[in-house]
């Protein structure tokens, strides 16, 4: 049996920048961090350059931008989304293609041209997001989306840790292999359990309020690892 890889990833989903700073200044020490995810909330409110160059001040690992949600736009704008990412001095960056397979397309081609890695996600965490759950998005969208990124070279993922079930159809479905990484959000306060992924190898758990809100965060950061070496 090969080794489950597992990583956590911080959503620094705040409005404090001395509140970011001591989070990963906290933990930045534990080998299962993997990087930091960066959403609106600091983009938006302070910048994206200055919050990434904050975030460097304290690490090297990788920055993850989540645009909630990118690549909704004309293919055309890709190039420029992908210029301001770089600029800005992240790593990776989150994609949601709801726009459309063209969009889809030219936003990886123009991430990758920049030497940027592109995660892809379709699934939410969230009841009622496709047609099945009494939402909006048709549930063989979904498939089309993660299997349209692996063709253009995609291998990371975004999955929800709250729908195991669809997750495991949906990675079939749509062809992924197992050297493809899989981001999950839905652990902590959405009750999304790790052990319900046994068919990921690399697994990297995207945690933001029960960390954020921890009152000892080297011990949540503990206690999670001790519950993911019970899945290994």
């Amino acid at each position: 049996m090969t080794l489950k890889q597992y990583g956590i990833i911080p959503a620094l989903d705040t409005i404090d920048l001395s509140e970011m700073q001591s989070i990963i200044k906290e933990i930045d020490h534990f080998d299962i961090i993997y990087g930091y995810k960066l959403g609106f909330s600091l983009g938006l409110g302070f910048g994206l350059p200055k919050a990434v160059d904050i975030i460097r001040s304290h690490t090297r690992k990788p920055v993850i931008y989540d645009h909630q949600k990118a690549a909704t736009d004309i293919p055309d704008t890709g190039d420029l989304f992908a210029r301001i990412m770089r600029d800005s001095g992240v790593n990776e960056v989150i994609l949601f293609p709801q726009a459309g397979p063209v969009t889809l397309r030219a936003w990886i081609t123009a991430l990758q041209k920049v030497s940027l890695r592109v995660i892809v996600g379709g699934l939410m965490t969230h009841a009622g997001y496709t047609v099945s759950e009494g939402g909006y998005i048709a549930d063989n969208a979904i498939t089309s989306m993660y299997r349209t990124a692996f063709e253009a070279g995609v291998s990371d993922f975004v999955v929800p840790l709250t729908k195991p079930d669809i997750v495991k159809l949906t990675i079939a479905d749509a062809g992924l292999d197992s050297n493809c990484a899989f981001y999950s959000p839905g652990y902590g306060k959405q009750g999304g359990n790790p052990h319900d992924f046994e068919f990921i190898r690399h697994h990297r758990l995207i945690i933001g309020r029960s960390l954020i809100g921890a009152s000892d965060r080297c011990a949540f950061i503990e206690q999670t690892i001790h519950r993911l070496e019970g899945t290994t």
